[in-house]
């Protein structure tokens, strides 16, 4: 109940509560504490505060349903700290919180999706949890290695360096999806060699694709295709369009002059076997979960060329489509 003192409306703290709607015993609380000092006592010792310390209070439940910390109220109360201060701080602060609860939905709900085992789990909050710095290590690590075992530096290891996956603070369940798999795949030793034998442009591993034929051939044939397929699938060709078509019959011809066999379906269709034989699928899924991570457009130019090329390569030709029966 409010009373009078001069000119000076006086609360009691059940006049407070009941104006505020704060339980009797937290407007006690913070009366003790140096944040509401009573105006004044009564002749009984009740504390009796007046409509500036009722201003106060209202301040004080604001900034508390904001999460502002106590220490924090009392500087901003004592003029040490201003409001504007203290909303930017707790502005910040509350966007870190959001991230990190965006970030833990999104676990959830790709653990609810995978039906993890416990291990897995575990795994896969160790990945989601690694700092910015952490996880840009591992995976400078991890083209280093791949730099290491290369013995030349190839396409696909300058593609890794540009191609930097980079998890943001916020990730949709698609890109920290993408990431799991992504850091899976940087720690599994079996992958990193057989990123290792694809990014190397050494003869032997094109001796390896085109068997039976010598080391410094087989490295001017399969630069050619890389090449042409490469600048190819930059522009944007379509591997069902009449422009891969002319890039690949010239693939073709330097295949058939060098190796002095016709350009015939055969030999198109052996091409296309060894092209096969030399693209490794998990390689160019490493690539498009980079593109998910980053949020980028895919850049054919980064992928490998193998399967555009045998596309064109098994596309009928004019003259070998079925002719209509008459």
């Amino acid at each position: 109940m409010g009373v009078m003192n001069g000119t000076t409306s006086l609360h009691s703290i059940g006049s407070l509560s009941t104006r505020t709607g704060v339980p009797v015993r937290t407007i006690r609380f913070y009366s003790d504490s140096g944040l509401l000092p009573p105006t004044q006592r009564t002749s009984a010792g009740y504390r009796c505060y007046d409509d500036a310390a009722l201003l106060r209070l209202r301040t004080i439940c604001v900034l508390r349903e904001l999460d502002v910390d106590l220490a924090s109220i009392r500087r901003v109360l004592g003029g040490s700290l201003s409001v504007t201060e203290v909303a930017a701080a707790h502005a910040d602060a509350t966007e870190l919180q959001i991230r990190v609860l965006r970030r833990r939905q999104s676990v959830l709900r790709h653990l609810a999706r995978r039906g993890s085992s416990p291990e897995e789990i575990s795994f896969m909050h160790r990945l989601t949890s690694l700092t910015t710095g952490e996880r840009h290590r591992l995976i400078t690590d991890f083209i280093d290695d791949l730099t290491a075992r290369t013995s030349t530096a190839g396409s696909e290891v300058a593609a890794l360096r540009t191609a930097f996956p980079d998890l943001p603070d916020d990730p949709s369940d698609a890109q920290l999806a993408a990431w799991v798999e992504l850091a899976e795949l940087m720690t599994d030793d079996d992958f990193r060699a057989r990123m290792a034998r694809g990014a190397s442009a050494a003869a032997p591993a094109d001796e390896d694709v085109l068997p039976g034929i010598p080391a410094e051939t087989a490295a001017d044939l399969m630069a050619v295709a890389r090449q042409a397929a490469g600048v190819a699938m930059e522009a944007g060709a379509d591997p069902e369009g009449e422009d891969a078509t002319v890039v690949v019959d010239g693939v073709v011809a330097h295949f058939a002059a060098v190796l002095g066999r016709p350009d015939s379906r055969e030999l198109r269709e052996w091409m296309a076997s060894r092209f096969e034989a030399g693209h490794d699928p998990l390689v160019e899924r490493y690539f498009r979960l980079v593109w998910t991570v980053n949020d980028w457009h895919v850049v054919p130019g980064h992928l490998p060329f193998q399967p555009w090329i045998v596309k064109v390569l098994r596309r009928p030709r004019p003259n070998e489509r079925a002719r209509p029966r008459k």
